[in-house]
């Protein structure tokens, strides 16, 4: 597989006017309260073209669907279901903040037995609980799959997730979140990325705007707004007031590295010292190659196998000695680790070694 390394100069949040990048605060930040709630639910999907749970490895769903025809007033005890259009899932959602009863909401339908496909499948007035077990919403509709299954004696093909599918305003919601937001008289803002000089500069952005002390930064991740202070009628009005000021956020340097794909990101903000990289490949190649020793026709011996083993080394000529200069920029940075001309892993590898050596200087995560 060729992997690909991606050097990506994001734009640097610096307060020199040449670099800086402003802002607005609700992206910055997130406002106290003004939050979602997680939802999750388990239902049945019906009207599957034979792509259904099999009961014998599913038997939670012959269960629910038990219970939900006993609901309905169908007696089923002692009977035996093979059906094959019907799957067990899990339904998922988001409840926004703020959100009102008879509101509606997207769901998320997962497959949680050995269903091969929710293609064409309707879900089952399916009850949607929060953290606290109250019933939130109530989901029921078609279901929309992202993929597809074909497959044959053998052969089989399958494009996207077939066993997962969306259900656009598939809930309605029942029940609100009890939280007054009227009544609050100081609102914290939490920052998304905590840092001391953005909420100095948003506490100063906010305090200049409306003329006098209203905000007040509590650490790097916290600014309080006094809503008292700001003279306005209720919190919504000075979130209104305040949300798309400007602000020139700061952020720590930082190179990205996913050894999986081969990725690098690196912030603009990164610097090299004053390096010399020097970098090889040592290649131990292993191949067996067995022969069969036949004895003569009229031997009174047995047919063998010999071992034949070839081992060699091979070691890459590498790049030799290569020098990134220091206090470059990462344009600088970027053409210096190209000059190396290696690969993705090994350029996260000279990474690493530069880190270690203490001659990078930002913060380097690895996933």
């Amino acid at each position: 597989m060729i992997l690909r390394a991606v050097l990506i100069g994001l734009a640097a949040f610096l307060p020199s006017p040449a670099g800086a990048e402003s802002i607005r605060i609700k992206d910055l930040v997130e406002f106290d309260g003004v939050r979602g709630n997680d939802l999750v639910g388990y239902g049945l999907v019906v009207g599957l073209a034979g792509t259904g749970d099999g009961l014998r490895n599913s038997p939670f769903t012959e269960e629910i669907m038990s219970n939900l025809l006993e609901r309905l007033g169908v007696n089923v005890t002692g009977e035996q279901f093979q059906p094959k259009n019907v799957a067990a899932v899990f339904v998922t959602a988001a409840l926004p903040p703020f959100a009102r009863a008879g509101g509606r909401i997207d769901v998320t339908v997962s497959a949680i037995g050995d269903a091969k496909s929710l293609l064409g499948g309707t879900l089952v007035m399916t009850p949607l609980n929060g953290a606290d077990g109250q019933i939130y919403a109530v989901a029921q509709g078609t279901i929309i799959a992202g993929g597809v299954t074909a497959e044959g004696q053998g052969a089989k093909v399958t494009q996207g997730v077939p066993t997962a599918g969306t259900i656009p305003s598939g809930a309605r919601v029942e029940r609100e979140v009890e939280f007054d937001f009227a009544q609050m008289r100081s609102v914290r803002l939490a920052l998304r990325h905590p840092d001391f000089t953005t909420a100095s500069r948003i506490e100063g952005v906010i305090n200049q705007a409306f003329g006098t002390q209203v905000a007040l930064m509590q650490d790097a991740g916290t600014v309080s707004l006094n809503i008292d202070a700001t003279k306005l009628s209720s919190p919504a009005r000075a979130i209104a007031a305040l949300e798309n000021l400007l602000v020139e956020p700061e952020a720590r340097a930082r190179v990205v590295v996913d050894q999986r794909s081969g990725t690098i990101v690196m912030d603009d903000d990164v610097r090299i010292s004053h390096v010399a990289i020097a970098q090889g490949n040592l290649t131990l190649r292993v191949e067996e190659m067995p022969q069969v020793s036949q004895p003569n026709p009229f031997a009174q011996g047995e047919t063998i196998t010999v071992p034949n083993t070839n081992v060699s080394i091979q070691n890459a000529p590498g790049t030799g000695l290569a020098e990134v200069r220091g206090g470059a920029s990462l344009s600088e940075v970027v053409a210096g680790l190209n000059a190396l001309g290696v690969a993705p892993h090994d350029m996260i590898d000279i990474l690493k070694s530069i880190n270690a050596a203490g001659a990078l200087h930002a913060e380097f995560l690895v996933n």
